[in-house]
């Protein structure tokens, strides 16, 4: 069951991106006089199609769901050239160089106005995210060498002000990307803004991370959580036969304070078979009861069965309808830029390949943020459709950006680029396009298995 659902996550949130990629060039074509002759969902044989329109555009259903295609008259393939001469005028080799270039343009630049429309619904819905307070952290790490404690909330990085965990996450990895310091802006807990300060995480220290992995936990920061307490005890548990009941708040174990359940999680964890000294406070009474945590077959760690308040601080995060538009803009832009600036430092080896992924791993991200809700999942479709963008803009032969390379040349030289030239260029393109295929392809694999 959960193979289907991660396969029709996968094909509503891929499908519709490609459609809106090809509608994109469609549009354009027609907008400059350029006949199309077909338009195809998927690749290779084709499995079904009607015909519309004065020009009986062939609409169809190809048989690899690895993209799709418009077909334009043009005189380059033998298969598409015109037979009438009174076509002539709208093929597409016979348009001017900005005609072509706005029509190739029109598929990545539809993806990235697709990004921007679901963001700005997102944003003027308003979106349920964990904020930005910090959880108490430890003594070497890097945040607290910086000056932060437990409980202050980040307001602002560098300047650029943020109100939730996925934008904190976000401006971290900027200045990881960049090599530059964070600066942090902050303000303790119940303190006004006025009483803000400021912490810097400096240059060396986050050119240092890995990109690859928990940078924020890395660096020592994690979201608050609230005090440890009790929502239920199950019957026939370590924590039911030691007395715990609902609503106690756990203060210390074993003489030692815990300031929230996952602290309380990780001791217990830690400790199977061993008896810990559990300090509650029920009401007004203090209390300390021994509890044995069970081992747990499978893992073998410790078990006390109850469950304990460990949900983050939660903010909503809206904008009105300009302001949102403006916000799902500017995340575009900046995913886009960061994207590109990632790829770059793969090339030159600063960044590890095994961040290029495959169907597979959009397939399984694109099935866990469906389970999670709407709202993840046309996130995470934003996400992609910001991807599609840049990917085909990328200077490779085969893909948009190559035609666009060709295109850009044309208007420094003033003439084409010849025939033999794109010929050879568009065969090397097709062979770096399986490799990077081949590798992301098996990147998948190895995270899967």
């Amino acid at each position: 069951m959960n193979l289907i659902h991660t396969l029709l996550a996968f094909i509503l949130a891929l499908g519709p991106l490609i459609i809106f990629h090809e509608l994109g060039h469609y549009v354009v074509a027609r907008l400059c006089g350029v006949k199309v002759l077909r338009f195809s969902i998927g690749m290779g044989r084709i499995v079904w199609s009607r015909r519309f329109g004065p020009d009986q555009t062939e609409w169809a259903i190809s048989a690899l769901p690895i993209g799709g295609y418009v077909k334009m008259l043009d005189a380059r393939d033998p298969s598409t050239a015109p037979t009438d001469d009174r076509d002539l005028p709208r093929e597409f080799t016979r348009q001017n160089v900005w005609k072509r270039i706005a029509i190739v343009a029109a598929g990545p630049i539809a993806n990235f106005i697709l990004a921007i429309v679901l963001m700005a619904g997102l944003f003027m819905h308003g979106k349920e995210e964990p904020g930005t307070r910090l959880r108490a952290m430890a003594p070497a790490s890097a945040v607290y060498l910086a000056g932060v404690r437990g409980g202050d909330v980040v307001t602002a990085v560098n300047g650029r002000p943020v109100q939730s965990w996925t934008e904190l996450r976000w401006e971290i990895m900027r200045a990881v990307v960049d090599k530059h310091a964070a600066e942090l802006t902050l303000h303790g807990p119940g303190a006004s803004s006025s009483a803000s300060y400021h912490a810097v995480l400096p240059a060396d220290r986050m050119a240092s991370l890995d990109v690859d992995g928990d940078v924020l936990g890395v660096l020592g920061m994690q979201m608050w959580r609230p005090r440890p307490t009790i929502d239920k005890v199950l019957p026939g548990g370590a924590a039911a036969r030691a007395g715990l009941r609902q609503g106690d708040l756990v203060t210390a174990i074993d003489g030692k304070p815990i300031l929230d359940g996952i602290a309380f999680i990780d001791a217990v964890r830690g400790a199977a078979g061993k008896t810990l000294q559990v300090a509650v406070r029920r009401g007004s009474e203090q209390l300390v009861l021994p509890v044995t945590p069970e081992r747990e077959p499978q893992s073998g760690r410790g078990l006390v069965k109850l469950m304990i308040a460990q949900a983050p601080e939660m903010v909503t995060v809206q904008a009105g309808p300009l302001a949102a538009v403006a916000k799902g803009a500017q995340r575009t832009w900046e995913t886009s830029a960061l994207t590109v600036k990632m790829i770059a430092k793969m090339i030159v080896g600063e960044v590890s390949l095994k961040n290029v992924t495959g169907p597979i791993t959009i397939a399984d991200v694109a099935g866990q943020t469906a389970r999670s809700g709407l709202e993840p999942f046309l996130e995470f479709i934003a996400f992609i459709s910001i991807s599609l963008g840049v990917m085909n803009l990328l200077p490779i032969p085969v893909l948009d950006g190559g035609h666009l390379l060709y295109y850009s040349l044309e208007v420094l030289t003033g003439r084409p680029l010849p025939a033999r030239i794109g010929e050879i260029a568009q065969r090397a393109g097709v062979g770096l396009l399986f490799m990077l295929m081949a590798l992301a392809v098996f990147n998948d694999l190895v995270r899967l298995l």
